[in-house]
């Protein structure tokens, strides 16, 4: 059954929405930043396996209280096996200093799996790749959706991906989450899920607007919304579903890449309707843009 909301109706009030949450993160990303993990920062993985498994609190206070300070304690595919993330340089004897202070603070078996060091440099290099990523994605998606349908429907679109990673950015900023290469990718995720839904509404907005020549754009765009909601929230949901069984039973390894999909999944299906949709009657859309030219001998009273 199709839905009659006026969506475009409730536009301005979306629109100021948008603007206080965006003012909001990008507040928070000026004065806070973000807090970087170590694949961007620099520092030493270690992995220990433990015979039997300790909870993760008793590892965090045992490095804590050994001059460890800010690590970061995870499981990693089971609960004897611990992720230690230490913002300090590799040396000689850090996995043995790690190893030591894990067995004279539990009575279990610890066994040093591998350690890893990422240095400061190719952690920057790996942010500034990692942005210049993100602006490359968005910047293909103005020229497809430019080229696929007009140039005013990609700047709608761009600015609904710009709106939806500025603000998955904002919340990992307000909360201080790690930011590591598994939400890079969430993002990314996001932008790709972001503009599938907004194509898919683009698609019906440009069909109806060459269908309904006689509508005015904000009826042709809340008929059009009307028509895919169905199909818009039936896929945000099952990929709610399974993003929250990854967040519940995924491990807090990545809790990180969870959590940036599932806000970003929330977003993504808000700014496809009213973002995107919105900023097509802001730029002044009109039926020129979109409908096929009219032979000179057809009959227009007869067209729909």
């Amino acid at each position: 059954m199709q839905t009659n909301i006026n969506f475009m109706g409730a536009r301005r009030i979306t629109q100021v929405l948008s603007l206080v949450l965006l003012a909001v993160a990008i507040f928070s990303l000026a004065t806070r930043g973000l807090n970087f993990g170590l694949d961007f920062t620099g520092g030493t993985l270690v992995e220990v396996g433990y015979e039997p498994a300790v909870p993760l609190q008793e590892v965090r206070a045992a490095l804590e209280q050994s001059g460890f300070e800010n690590s970061q304690v995870v499981n990693f595919g089971s609960e004897s096996e611990v992720l230690v993330r230490l913002g300090q340089a590799n040396t000689a004897d850090l996995g043995d200093r790690v190893l030591a202070t894990l067995r004279e603070a539990t009575q279990a078996n610890v066994n040093l799996k591998r350690i890893e060091y990422v240095g400061p440099q190719v952690g920057e290099e790996l942010r500034e790749q990692g942005g210049l990523g993100l602006l490359v994605a968005i910047l293909g998606v103005m020229l497809y959706v430019a080229v696929q349908f007009q140039f005013k429907f990609s700047l709608g679109a761009v600015a609904a991906l710009i709106h939806d990673v500025v603000l998955t950015l904002g919340l990992f900023s307000l909360l201080q989450l790690d930011f590591d290469l598994t939400v890079l990718a969430a993002l990314l995720a996001v932008i790709g899920y972001s503009l599938n839904d907004t194509i898919v509404v683009a698609d019906r907005i440009r069909e109806n607007f060459r269908m309904l020549r006689r509508e005015e754009p904000e009826a042709v765009i809340n008929r059009s919304l009307n028509q895919t909601l169905g199909r818009t929230v039936m896929t945000s949901l099952t990929t709610l579903l399974v993003l929250t069984s990854l967040f519940v039973f995924g491990g807090d390894i990545i809790h990180g890449f969870a959590t940036a999909l599932i806000f970003g999944v929330i977003v993504g299906t808000y700014s496809s309707i009213f973002v995107a949709s919105g900023m097509l009657l802001t730029l002044k859309v009109t039926k020129e843009d979109l409908i096929v030219p009219v032979p000179e001998n057809a009959d227009v009273d007869s067209m729909p």
